[in-house]
């Protein structure tokens, strides 16, 4: 089965996104909904992350690294969570819940990468394309392909994640690993 969404089943999984916030505005608890009443595309399971802004500033991104439920139930959980749990944020209010702009990314399975020095990591990474986790112990931390916007080169990439993920900028230890992944992403903006 392909990874790529049709352009309806992306419409869709950004109204379940939507209609999972102003659910949440509303009645204050999370949306339950049943997989069953989507497509087989939409019930496979997908690991995902909701990205919110208001007036093109960040306001809220939660997802998850592992496909562990449908890709439907995903999206309406991470969309509750990126408005209402994100604990960089306060919770969206009923004002900003019709504001919005919900960018959904689809997580291609990761893979381990192997280098044997930062500078070796710095150049295989792929600038626009990758998405990285980074752990060191009980350190983690994760950036999707689309902080390749705010953060252009692979050292400032790299730099930024390792704060992150509670890091110096300038740590480096022969123990990180480094994962990598690619994204589908559609938003409603």
């Amino acid at each position: 089965m392909s990874n790529e969404l049709t352009t309806e089943e992306q419409k869709r999984l950004l109204q379940l996104a939507h209609d999972a916030v102003i659910y949440g505005v509303k009645h204050g608890i999370e949306m339950d909904i049943d997989p069953a009443a989507f497509g087989d595309s939409l019930i496979v399971k997908r690991a995902t992350f909701v990205t919110l802004h208001l007036h093109h500033q960040l306001r809220g991104c939660i997802g998850t690294l592992a496909a562990c439920q449908p890709l439907a139930k995903d999206v309406a959980h991470n969309a509750y969570a990126a408005a209402f749990l994100d604990p960089r944020f306060p919770p969206v209010t009923e004002d900003e819940a019709n504001l919005i702009d919900i960018q959904i990314s689809v997580l291609n399975p990761s893979e381990e990468m192997h280098f044997s020095s930062e500078q070796a990591l710095l150049a295989q990474l792929r600038p626009n394309v990758d998405g990285l986790i980074l752990s060191e112990g009980n350190l983690c931390g994760t950036f999707l392909p689309s902080v390749w916007e705010s953060l252009k080169t692979p050292q400032e990439f790299l730099q930024h994640l390792k704060l992150k993920a509670g890091l110096p900028a300038n740590y480096w230890s022969d123990t990180i690993k480094i994962k990598r992944y690619t994204t589908s992403s559609f938003s409603d903006h």
